[in-house]
């Protein structure tokens, strides 16, 4: 390994250096030795309830003054956006006045799930990286209604946005895989894991070598590097266990197309089902997409595309059209929380009970790029539903979107009393 003094006398590397093995050749970050480069809180031990986390997102946001109560508590009226949620009013909350204080913007739509830090470790994947490794497939991430643009909802440790299954065909395919499939799957994964393994021989090598800076910089990139063995790790050990077998039957295209929006919409939230159901996964996020598309309700076309009516301007027609749009999506959630109310684990116990769903958005208002005050829904998971939450955000010690993620977090088995920007729970308001 080639090193040379810099200007400070301190040992530099070589900056075309790569982790080098036989089978693998991984490029280093950034780090102050090449050339050119110029308070914690006490963690409380949180009740475990529920098992499974669904995050749901739309990238289109939700209008507000449809999906908000206007009576704070119990018994409000349903508003026109979740009225096909009104049979299961005790099985959800809503939550106003809630966001990350995040910049503004589809650019930092990502807040939904990373805080007030667009692009940073995401909600779900926090715990993935707690729970996701006793299920075959640690995290799951799901899209809808592809728009314009490369988008991501979940982010690893490092800042890397995850992709997203489109297909249900492909999402299918991975949770009830064929003889042949399994085959090679676990070849792919065993070849993978060597290499790693190769590779972090030579990081630790390399460790001993460079700035204090820079050591701390490559525990972060080695702790990726971990997880992702840890995650393969877990696939082996998981490749021979028995695929679960099931009668649902995919239509024999996939509805891709971001008109069929709704089509694609329904077969995910059931293939989402039978992932839970079968303990493939137990995090699993949706990234609902938007852009031009126009819809059609009981035979008549909408007055517009979907995104040109998530900027209504506050025109009545368009946010009337825009409000059937969103009532859709709810539709869809309705019958994915009515099918999880339904199954029951090996216990007996309502698979709804033991899931934490989320839809939201990082989108307030799209009609003026706001991510303030974000549309939030929380269903099953265990906790006493009913109420529309209502908070003050302009009160000094007005609760962040953050702290229900810690919440949550704790409801899954997750101990911290942090999240981005927020320092406490709701558990005094929501348990």
């Amino acid at each position: 390994m080639e090193t040379r003094p810099n200007l400070n006398g301190i040992s530099t590397l070589n900056r075309r250096h790569f982790l080098r093995s036989a089978s693998a050749l991984i490029a280093l970050p950034a780090l102050e030795s090449l050339p050119l480069l110029g308070a914690t809180q006490a963690v409380t031990q949180p009740v475990k309830k529920a098992k499974s986390l669904v995050s749901i997102g739309t990238y289109l946001g939700l209008h507000q003054n449809a999906f908000f109560p206007k009576e704070k508590g119990r018994g409000y009226a349903m508003p026109e956006t979740l009225k096909p949620l009104s049979d299961l009013r005790e099985k959800f909350t809503v939550f106003s006045g809630l966001d990350h204080r995040a910049p503004n913007g589809h650019g930092a739509w990502s807040n939904f799930l990373c805080g007030n830090a667009p692009g940073s470790y995401s909600f779900d994947q926090i715990v993935a990286d707690q729970i996701g490794q006793k299920s075959r497939f640690p995290s799951v991430q799901l899209t809808a209604g592809t728009g314009e643009g490369s988008k991501a909802m979940s982010f690893t440790k490092q800042g890397i946005g995850l992709p997203m299954i489109q297909r249900p065909s492909v999402f299918y395919k991975q949770l009830f895989m064929s003889e042949a499939d399994k085959a090679r799957m676990d070849y792919m994964l065993k070849s993978g894991k060597s290499s790693l393994d190769l590779v972090l021989e030579d990081a630790l090598r390399l460790q001993s070598k460079v700035t204090r800076r820079d050591s701390e910089k490559l525990d972060e990139y080695f702790d990726s590097l971990r997880s992702v063995e840890k995650r393969m790790t877990q696939q082996i050990a998981s490749i021979d266990d028995p695929i679960p077998q099931t009668d649902y039957q995919l239509p024999d295209s996939d509805p891709i197309t971001p008109n069929l929006l709704m089509e694609a919409e329904t077969l995910m939230y059931d293939l989402m089902a039978l992932a839970i159901e079968t303990e493939s996964s137990r995090v699993l996020s949706f990234f609902i997409d938007g852009l031009g598309q126009v819809f059609s309700f009981d035979g008549q076309p909408l007055k517009a595309g979907y995104h040109g009516l998530s900027h209504h301007g506050n025109d009545p027609a368009m946010i009337q059209d825009l409000i059937k749009i969103e009532q859709s999506h709810i539709v869809c959630l309705s019958n994915f929380i009515k099918q999880l109310d339904e199954k029951k684990d090996a216990e007996g116990k309502s698979l709804l009970d033991s899931t934490v769903i989320l839809m939201g958005t990082g989108m307030g208002d799209a009609s003026r790029h706001s991510n303030a005050n974000l549309p939030t829904l929380v269903a099953g998971g265990g906790f006493d539903h009913g109420s529309h939450i209502a908070i003050d955000r302009d009160k000094q010690d007005a609760p962040l979107l953050g702290d229900l993620y810690i919440t949550l977090m704790q409801r899954l088995g997750v101990e911290t009393n942090e999240f981005s920007n927020a320092k406490r729970n709701m558990n005094q308001l929501f348990s």
